[in-house]
């Protein structure tokens, strides 16, 4: 796992090529996903440079690597997990290797397949990759997202990098928000592919190429291209086979997925959470390798978020040395400014912070690699809003049943404040939207609606900026045509998978915060052969009345505790508002960016409105969900105003 960087000369100027000076700040400001060497490539149309985290051949594994002749040179951030098997083919191929790292695979596929190498990689990466016989840049991103890359157009250049804060390193790259892309987190959790919240700035999406051509003339744009798509049958084409043999293949799968993923030259640990998902990752871990398998977690003094019994549960079921991370309130309070440092998004929810400080025990302790469960969820049908949608559409074919909708309050049952406790509150939540179940988005308009009011805080400025700007016309445009022939809930995965899965879980809650302190977290749940097999799964495999995630469950049978196998779904939480205030009043720098002044010269937010949401969460009177992502929201938000517009340190 490392940290990619590198600059194209857009019209193939060669009398001002990139260089060291040009490079080397790029790659300084991601040492922290790579302290442990940095190498560059320069040409006359290209830089490349790469900060390393040795995790698979640790001497000879140094980046750029080249083929044989040098005619084409990778840097890259993540790992091919099934290298070995890639190798004995190219092997066999006549290829010569000069190193035994998983990085040198890809040159090797590219001179065999072209831009088809793509197909042939099972990991977790992002990739730079330059021809010099075909004078092309190749910029790969993996399939479901869990990579960073990002580039930008700028001084004739193109600028990519695996966070944004290396692209500010040049001087002709703009630092300014995206106001619609703000408006976009402020519904959907994160900006829409390939938007970011700075202008300018783009993501290369999951399952995207982007290719340059110095032959294609001056003033030349890159060309953007997909090569995966989560997809799904129509009901009459899904998988005809009974569920036990479903089972068996799953079982298989999820065994060799775990066996990819454990390849590595440093220890390997685990996160265990206390839910089923991290808990089978450990349990296949231990019952089919001969690993002294680590675990880690965190807890909380909150009951209310806390899951100590259930990990300690599984920690003695498994016999693993662990490691529990306690996090208190004002340790939240204390990392977000560094957490939103890292992130470089828009955040509505504190739940990245503890698992930032997980992260950096995970390293003292002298770890770089963690498997985590996350991705279960999206594949095999396991959220609440999933539940939700299924009673919600059932409610619409007889919108004046009163028997339907109580069917509303088997959800929740974790929360203490649950939002179905209140019936005529809860119908009436729930009832968002009921008009358009033929909307592909259908089953996210409750959870939606609720993010978007935390556009009543924005200032009139802002909301002059937006106005006649519709998120929901704008998540429409880049849905697939036919995702109407998708089953439902395979609309509601899809859709799931292609905002807070790839844009906030995989990002700002897994990626970024692992990587802040070097931890490379890896997640055998979406091996894209997992995702594949899932697809093809009728829904009631995976979502049978409201028990989620039915068929993987089945699957592992005899490997938990019943008390974990049978655990209801509880989504990983941290405390929110609460955790930036002491002795009732603010930290000093959340006092600092909601004054009124602060407010007024940033402008994204009315002071007035923001004062009064301060003083009702100071009195700890922000009890919904809104309240508390619009804190969270607000204050993340001038954090990277401080951050990276302004470029001054707290």
């Amino acid at each position: 796992m490392c940290g990619i960087a590198g600059i194209f000369n857009l019209n193939g100027n060669q009398d001002q090529p990139p260089n060291r000076d040009d490079l080397l700040p790029m790659i300084r400001a991601l040492h922290h996903r790579g302290p442990d060497d940095v190498g560059m490539y320069l040409d006359p149309d290209v830089a490349l440079g790469h900060a390393r985290l040795s995790i698979i051949d640790l001497e000879g594994g140094k980046q750029p690597i080249a083929n044989e002749d040098g005619s084409i040179q990778v840097v890259f951030n993540g790992e091919i997990f099934n290298y070995l098997e890639l190798r004995q083919v190219l092997l066999g191929r006549g290829h010569r290797f000069a190193t035994q790292s998983d990085t040198e695979v890809i040159v090797h596929l590219y001179e065999d397949h072209g831009l088809d190498f793509v197909h042939h990689l099972n990991g977790q990466f992002a990739i730079a990759l330059w021809d010099r016989r075909a004078r092309r840049l190749v910029l790969a991103r993996d399939r479901v997202g869990i990579r960073p890359l990002f580039y930008t157009l700028a001084g004739g250049r193109l600028c990519f990098a695996s966070e944004v804060k290396a692209l500010f390193t040049q001087p002709r790259v703009e630092r300014r928000l995206d106001l619609r892309a703000l408006a976009e987190a402020f519904t959907f959790w994160s900006p829409l592919p390939p938007g970011t919240l700075f202008a300018g700035v783009r993501t290369l999406p999951p399952g995207h190429l982007l290719t340059l051509d110095c032959g294609a003339g001056a003033g030349s744009e890159p060309v953007v291209t997909r090569y995966w798509d989560w997809s799904f049958p129509a009901i009459a084409d899904m998988d005809p086979r009974g569920m036990d043999e479903c089972a068996e293949e799953l079982n298989v799968l999820l065994i060799d997925a775990v066996r990819l993923q454990l390849r590595a030259d440093v220890p390997v640990g685990a996160y265990l959470s206390g839910g089923l998902d991290s808990s089978i990752i450990a349990a296949l871990i231990r019952r089919h390798t001969s690993l002294d398998l680590r675990t880690f977690s965190v807890s909380f003094e909150d009951k209310e978020f806390d899951e100590t019994p259930f990990q300690r549960q599984m920690t003695d079921h498994l016999g693993t040395q662990h490691t529990d991370l306690l996090c208190k309130k004002e340790d939240i309070g204390a990392a977000f400014p560094q957490v939103i440092w890292h992130a470089e998004s828009v955040l509505l929810r504190t739940a990245p912070v503890p698992l930032f400080l997980l992260s950096r025990r995970v390293r003292e302790e002298g770890y770089k690699v963690v498997l985590t469960g996350e991705g279960a969820d999206e594949v095999f049908g396991g959220y609440d809003l999933f539940k939700e949608a299924q009673v919600r559409r059932f409610w619409a074919r007889q919108p004046n049943s009163k028997v339907r909708p109580l069917l509303l309050s088997r959800l929740y049952p974790y929360l203490s404040a649950s939002p179905t406790s209140a019936q005529v509150y809860a119908q009436n939540f729930f009832r968002q939207g009921m008009g358009q179940i033929d909307a592909p988005y259908f089953g996210h308009i409750p959870r939606w609606s609720t993010t978007q009011r935390t556009w009543r805080f924005f200032s009139q400025e802002t909301e002059a900026a937006l106005r006649g700007f519709d998120p929901f016309a704008a998540i429409s445009a880049t849905l697939p045509r036919d995702i109407g022939r998708f089953p439902p809930l395979c609309r509601d995965q899809y859709i799931e998978a292609h905002t807070l899965l790839s844009g906030y879980l995989l990002c700002s809650q897994g990626d970024r915060v692992a990587m802040a302190h070097s931890i490379e977290g890896r997640v055998p749940f979406l091996d894209h052969r997992l995702i594949e097999f899932a697809s093809r799964l009728p829904p009631h495999y995976k979502l049978l009345g409201l028990k989620e995630k039915f068929l993987l469950r089945r699957a592992v049978s005899g490997l938990l505790p019943e008390s974990i196998r049978q655990r209801t779904k509880q989504p990983y939480r941290a405390p929110d508002s609460q955790s930036f205030f002491q002795d009732g009043r603010p930290l000093e720098y959340v006092a600092d960016l909601f004054s009124p002044a602060r407010l007024k010269d940033a402008g994204y937010f009315e002071p007035q409105a923001a004062g009064k949401l301060l003083e009702k969460c100071r009195r700890g009177d922000a009890l919904g969900f809104a309240d508390n992502m619009a804190f969270v929201g607000i204050l993340s938000v001038m954090l990277l105003d401080q951050l990276f517009v302004r470029g001054r340190a707290l």
